[in-house]
């Protein structure tokens, strides 16, 4: 499907998250060891926060990350304090920038990792559920901005866990009125640039992997000498499709049905449940 990862910390080059790493997201476009696919090069994106302004930068490309010299450029420039960055195997969506992920409204990005099953079925009851105001900014034909620009119009900018719950939730109620089965399987970021949350959810139980770091100050401890870790700061903390490297211990795998939200270094795990679609 597709791989990403997203960061918050004090500001650290884009290269250093996409290129630096053993197992860096830009590797993973090539060889993913956890993914459904081992390529995954139907394009990239990247979303990042500064201090010059709350609406976070985005490049979004077509072209494989492995081989774009503009994201070589850019990201050995850039300084962000959070990034999310994702890199794109199309599950029959078009391969265009507008399908590109993160997907941004405002403040607030979005990735997700997965698919909505047999989609095309039931498109139209999701698509006119999305709120009026929002629905001409639906810019590209993917399921992930339309859940995407679902949870919005559920709620996302004032309760991110519950925004997201009600869209599942009205996914998988409508994805039943057309008797498909497991629809959601979904690994998703979202963020509005202080605040970072990430659910890790599939209608069956099998979801797609997902990782979280451990503490910085604890690695550095195990591994004094390893310079990348006195480079971060205390409050560093990355969730990811999969591992970055393999220093024991760094990594732990987020359980099935959870919710992770991350702020100002702080970092909580709580269950996650989609609501049925007559609650929301």
């Amino acid at each position: 499907m597709c791989r990403w990862l997203a960061y918050t910390g004090s500001p650290v080059l884009v290269e250093d998250l996409l290129y630096k790493p053993a197992n860096s997201l830009v590797m993973q476009s090539l060889h993913s060891h956890l993914g459904a696919e081992p390529t995954n090069g139907d394009g990239f994106g990247v979303g990042w926060y500064d201090d010059h302004s709350p609406v976070p930068g985005l490049f979004r490309s077509t072209e494989p990350a492995w081989n774009d010299q503009n994201l070589r450029e850019l990201s050995a420039h850039a300084r962000a304090r959070v990034v999310l960055a994702h890199i794109r195997a199309s599950s029959g969506s078009a391969v265009q920038q507008t399908n590109c992920h993160p997907f941004r409204h405002g403040p607030w990005l979005w990735m997700h990792n997965g698919v909505l099953s047999d989609f095309h079925a039931y498109k139209r009851d999701l698509v006119l559920a999305v709120d009026p105001e929002l629905f001409p900014l639906i810019a590209g034909s993917t399921d992930s901005e339309v859940l995407f620009y679902l949870a919005l119009t559920f709620g996302l900018e004032q309760d991110p866990p519950a925004a997201v719950a009600r869209a599942v939730g009205f996914v998988e109620a409508a994805a039943a009125r057309k008797h498909v089965p497991f629809p959601v399987q979904m690994t998703v970021c979202t963020t509005d640039g202080q605040r970072l949350w990430a659910f890790r959810y599939s209608s069956e139980g099998r979801s797609r992997s997902l990782f979280h770091s451990t503490d910085v100050a604890v690695l550095r401890e195990q591994y004094p000498d390893n310079p990348t870790l006195h480079e971060l700061s205390d409050s560093a903390r990355l969730v990811v499709s999969e591992p970055l490297g393999d220093l024991r211990g760094a990594w732990r795998e987020v359980p099935e049905s959870t919710c992770v939200r991350i702020e100002q270094g702080r970092e909580e795990l709580t269950p996650f449940a989609p609501v049925a679609a007559a609650t929301a």
